[in-house]
């Protein structure tokens, strides 16, 4: 049994699944003091970098669906941070932008990277080497998942 393959420890899925929760209860005392969950979080960095976006953009950006974005752009909205604007052209389509408070908030997170980093026990450059495998990989996931989907389809 020591050898298969069917074991916990040799699974990449669970190391990286660990990781992330690792990483998240990290950010949570730190997202706490500015009244943000790491999902919340993730949405403010998109807009911090990008300024304004249609909600569609910011579900691929943070590989989200818009059932799942929707209930975090709503709490964000209500905070004060963020404005909803649907489009006049097109009413399907939903601007998201940044508050002044929103803005402002950009600055208290400016010390959270720096934090995690000295959190992880790496070096910065070992961080940007395993971010860098990291998108490889999730690159080659999306492309094996789009394969076995279009297997599917011929299948059926």
């Amino acid at each position: 049994m020591a050898d298969s393959q069917l074991t916990l420890d040799r699974q990449v899925c669970f190391a990286l699944y660990s990781a992330s929760r690792a990483f998240t209860g990290l950010y949570r005392p730190l997202l706490a003091e500015l009244g943000l969950t790491y999902p919340q979080y993730l949405v403010m960095l998109v807009l911090w970098e990008r300024g304004l976006v249609t909600v569609k953009e910011l579900g691929a950006a943070l590989r989200l669906d818009s059932g799942t974005l929707s209930p975090l752009l709503k709490r964000l909205e209500a905070r004060g941070l963020i404005t909803r604007q649907r489009s006049a052209t097109d009413e399907r389509s939903v601007a998201v932008a940044l508050t002044t408070d929103g803005s402002e908030l950009r600055e208290r997170a400016q010390r959270i990277p720096d934090r995690m980093v000295s959190g992880t026990g790496l070096e910065v450059d070992e961080l940007a080497q395993l971010r860098s495998t990291l998108e490889r990989l999730t690159v080659a996931l999306d492309a094996a998942q789009r394969e076995a989907e279009g297997k599917q389809e011929v299948g059926r």
